[in-house]
């Protein structure tokens, strides 16, 4: 619920202040303020995007989602990285067109518009600091890009207003963009890891596997698959040969798996005289055999 409320506040805040922002672009001919007010404005209609499928991601699972609806929420982190990259670069031509023919800056004007800039993204931050999707992830990044994206155009103010250099403008805006496409492109790597189904990160298969198999009374492990559904919650099938059946065995499987911190697994139990049906333990891709048989 917390990740929720906070995302929704940082949007309000965010929407009406890349308003106050475009307002102030014009008004001080400053593109680190326009560009800025771009990325707001991106952040607001990104962070909207991530409001509504972290709501969803929310949701119980049913006959339509059967793994539940926790993908959303990656779906919007996903969303923000894209819209966070292509204003990157956006901004990133604007600057080099305005280091060819630099213009006329408000100094002052933009002084004030970055200490009101650097204020209001500093509550924003604080207030999405908490949460643990990679969604919120990506929301507070953004908010922590958007307070250093105003302590550098404040500094720049400053440096401008004392030396009369126009391109500081210009130079200072592509820095901002190359730093938050490059924490967007890290945030893209964690999806693109998720969508391919790979082994989490932190999880060791042979070294679980060896734990499972020292439980009392298995005999093999086979058809290993472990997967994260949101990069937090893993999920483990796999099926175990046992001497005898014994419900103990599932119980203590369990328990082996939850020490690897995986609370979501399907066990298929065999006896040990029984034939494995998928003994070929992969997904079988030879299509010709699934036409003749």
């Amino acid at each position: 619920m917390k990740t929720e409320k906070n995302i929704l506040i940082a949007f309000i805040l965010n929407i009406s202040f890349s308003i106050f922002e475009i307002v102030g672009g014009f008004f001080t001919g400053s593109i680190a303020i326009l560009s800025d007010s771009l990325h707001d404005f991106g952040d607001a209609l990104s962070i909207g995007i991530s409001y509504f499928l972290e709501k969803k991601s929310k949701k119980k699972s049913d006959d339509k989602h059967t793994y539940g609806y926790i993908r959303y929420s990656v779906l919007g982190g996903m969303i923000t990285s894209l819209i966070l990259v292509s204003g990157s670069i956006f901004v990133i031509y604007e600057s080099i067109k305005r280091l060819i023919n630099p213009v006329t800056i408000n100094y002052n004007g933009m002084i004030i518009f970055a200490i009101v800039g650097v204020i209001v993204n500093l509550i924003a931050s604080f207030v999405t600091r908490e949460g643990d999707s990679i969604n919120q992830k990506a929301v507070n990044l953004h908010m922590l890009e958007d307070v250093l994206g105003w302590v550098i155009v404040l500094i720049g103010s400053i440096l401008m207003k004392f030396t009369d250099i126009k391109y500081i403008d210009s130079i200072l805006s592509i820095g901002v963009a190359l730093f938050i496409m490059f924490s967007a492109f890290k945030n893209l790597k964690k999806i693109y890891d998720l969508f391919l189904e790979k082994t989490p990160k932190d999880i060791n298969i042979n070294e679980i596997k060896k734990h499972l198999l020292e439980v009392n009374g298995v005999i093999d492990i086979h058809h290993i698959h472990i997967r994260s559904i949101d990069g937090y919650n893993n999920f483990i099938t796999f099926h175990a040969v046992i001497e005898k059946y014994d419900h103990e065995i599932k119980h203590n499987l369990k328990e082996e798996l939850e020490e690897f911190g995986i609370a979501h697994s399907t066990i298929e139990i065999e006896l040990k005289d029984e034939k494995c049906y998928d003994k070929k333990c992969e997904v079988s891709t030879n299509h010709e055999y699934h036409h003749h048989h």
